[in-house]
């Protein structure tokens, strides 16, 4: 299958990929990763465990791995009257892995940057407003990690 983009010309910025390390347990990060999204303006209305899902369905053996579903309403309201594909994409997925014991990485993309990639979203200045202000919050958000 011939990718009808160019995945090694797209850079992270492109896609609004964000990582941080944390040092402390995986409690503590999806805490404290939780505390902070909250306090950026972003609410968590969906969070599981895949790690925990997949080692009870299918003895996966996998090391712990949290998503935290960070949605911020007025955003959310914004983008669907834009375009209400975007709702495929929601919510803004945080997540918490735990890279080995001590050491969690906590590691986002942004999905309105994906939706614009991928014509999901218009390339306007209303969408771009949305892209900077879901930006902004993030990068807060980011910054107190």
């Amino acid at each position: 299958m011939t990718l009808p983009i160019d995945p090694t010309k797209i850079e992270p910025e492109d896609y609004g990929e964000h990582r941080a390390v944390l040092e402390m347990g995986h409690e503590e990060a999806i805490e404290h990763a939780r505390e902070v999204f909250t306090e950026a303006g972003f609410g968590v209305p969906a969070e599981f465990s895949p790690s925990e899902l997949l080692n009870e369905k299918v003895d996966a053996d996998r090391d712990p791995y949290y998503v935290l579903g960070a949605c911020n309403p007025e955003m959310a309201d914004r983008v669907l009257d834009v375009t209400e594909r975007m709702g495929a994409l929601f919510p803004c997925n945080v997540v918490v892995w735990e890279e080995e014991p001590g050491r969690q990485v906590v590691y986002h993309v942004s999905i309105m940057k994906i939706a614009r990639l991928l014509g999901i979203a218009p390339d306007d200045e209303n969408w771009q407003e949305i892209v900077d202000a879901t930006g902004e919050m993030v990068d807060e958000a980011y910054a107190n990690l």
